[in-house]
């Protein structure tokens, strides 16, 4: 295990600079996700990290001591990438032993070391076969447990699952989340997905265009996003925004609704901002809100989701526990809970919270 220490980190390519001076600790044992949108650094960042990309500036430490200079090979580092990169004229057992090989480890420790991530990842009964002859959540185990013989004081994972089928995903999501919880080791893993980093990380670092938005714990990014950016990104449905002013102590929609301030918003008069209100803190019913028709509905069963659209044409979500009878086409109106709304300077998109 490791801490993990970035300090003003910045890749430039020719001219143009990718990332931007990133700041971020990771103590020793944490799963640490980074998330954002394709383009946004994620992997540039994570490649820096595993000396795989140089450094244009800043630092990268690792217990204590500076990495720049050192090669990918001697960092101590272990790496699973999005394509597997698995020898296909090897065995599985071949493939998860080539590295410890070339470490000049003896063959009963490697056979040990194998054997024992194999029944880890319940891969025993692939161990003679290629790669060829698995499927995809096969080949991404046998990925992973090359990564684990190598007793790595990091891992590092470039979007591992982004090749699998969705139910196959909810599945190595389960089982890499307990291949931490008993290993221990500090994780960093890289993906585009926001439900796998809430479901999985200890800290989420959410990026944008080469800069960190925010970096903390899940449910703080979910309670309080520090702007307009982190709230839409991170929660699935995205936060409904809806545009609006600062009025007589109060946020005045346009739509013509009136909600009171309270202290936790520092705002000032004329205050052009937007209101942010998630899915499930909107409920049917007259009062302080929004009238909307309902484009369409999802039935799920155990939930429902109307999708809506206000008389401004700004596109609203509901989430409702159980069953609904709504139909698409009907009017209603959507009764906003003022203890759970944000508001976002219209501006500079800032969260207008205090603290």
């Amino acid at each position: 295990m490791a801490d993990l220490i970035l300090e003003n980190l910045r890749k430039s390519f020719g001219s143009e600079e990718v990332i931007h001076g990133i700041d971020m600790s990771v103590s020793s044992g944490e799963f640490c996700v980074f998330v954002g949108p394709s383009g946004c650094g994620k992997s540039t960042l994570l490649r820096m990290i595993a000396g795989l990309e140089d450094i244009t500036g800043g630092e990268v430490r690792i217990d204590g001591k500076t990495v720049n200079h050192i090669p990918a090979a001697q960092r101590g580092l272990a790496m699973v990438f999005q394509s597997y990169a698995l020898y296909p004229h090897m065995s599985v057992r071949q493939n998860m032993s080539f590295g410890l090989e070339n470490l000049r480890m003896t063959r009963p420790e490697i056979a040990g070391r194998v054997d024992e991530a194999a029944r880890m990842l319940q891969i025993e009964a692939l161990l003679e076969r290629k790669p060829g002859q698995l499927s995809g959540g096969q080949r991404q185990r046998v990925a992973i447990g090359r990564a684990v013989v190598r007793e790595p004081t990091i891992f590092l994972f470039d979007e591992p699952l982004s090749n699998l089928d969705a139910e196959l995903r909810v599945t190595m999501r389960a089982e890499i989340a307990d291949l931490h919880s008993r290993l221990g080791n500090t994780m960093i893993y890289v993906t585009h997905d926001q439900v796998e980093a809430m479901t999985m990380a200890d800290k989420i670092a959410v990026l944008r265009d080469g800069i960190m938005e925010q970096f903390g714990a899940p449910l703080e990014l979910f309670n309080l996003p520090q702007n307009r950016f982190v709230a839409g990104f991170i929660g699935s449905p995205s936060m409904n925004f809806l545009a609006g002013e600062v009025r007589a102590g109060q946020v005045a929609l346009k739509n013509g609704a009136m909600l009171p301030l309270d202290g936790r918003f520092m705002v000032s008069e004329g205050q052009t901002i937007e209101l942010g209100i998630r899915a499930g803190d909107l409920t049917l019913g007259s009062g302080q809100g929004v009238d909307v028709e309902i484009s369409s509905v999802e039935q799920l069963g155990a939930e429902s989701y109307l999708y809506c659209r206000s008389t401004l044409g700004e596109q609203i979500t509901l989430h409702e526990s159980g069953q609904t009878r709504a139909r698409r086409g009907e009017k209603v109106s959507l009764r906003i809970d003022p203890d759970s709304m944000h508001l976002f300077d219209l501006q500079s998109g800032r969260s207008c919270r205090t603290g």
